[in-house]
């Protein structure tokens, strides 16, 4: 948050966007949920129509909207969207177990960089956001700090001598 704060957007923004996009924007997550179901669906050499396609596109959109700081609700998700197409054998989900931690790494950095994007967007939507300092920022050019990074204190913190 600090870094989109450093790139010129206002406080209120980053503070309102991130936290909402944490709890309502989880795109790596359905879009992992999706692809999972549709490998198991390949790897076991099950047709899938289009119609249930669009059901796993619509149970992983509705499902990772409570998915958000539950550890391995990947899973549980990925087990309630095979259930909900009879066609995809359940049994399939032990084909992504053990890569399902990498790939919780994969979702998280995902989802912060939509989440990143989505703030820069509706920063600049509402005009709050310092254009020529955004552009600074992101080409490297050294900026004036800014309130934030006054705050931080460099060095060792000095200790008061008692006497």
């Amino acid at each position: 948050m600090s870094k989109l704060k450093r790139m010129g957007i206002r406080d209120s923004t980053v503070g309102l966007v991130i936290p909402t996009g944490y709890t309502f924007n989880l795109d790596a997550f359905s879009i992992y949920i999706t692809l999972a179901a549709v490998f198991i669906a390949q790897a076991t050499n099950t047709p899938v129509s289009t119609t249930d396609l669009l059901t796993i596109l619509a149970v992983a959109l509705l499902t990772s909207k409570g998915a958000h700081g539950v550890p391995g609700s990947a899973i549980v998700v990925l087990a309630a969207t095979l259930h909900a197409i009879p066609a995809i054998p359940a049994i399939g989900l032990v084909l992504v177990l053990s890569v399902d931690w990498f790939m919780g790494i994969a979702r998280a950095l995902g989802n912060l960089i939509g989440n990143c994007v989505a703030t820069v967007a509706i920063a600049a939507w509402e005009g709050d956001i310092d254009r020529e300092r955004a552009h600074a920022v992101l080409d490297g050019q050294p900026v004036p700090p800014t309130e934030d990074d006054l705050d931080v204190v460099v060095g060792p913190v000095p200790v008061p001598v008692q006497a």
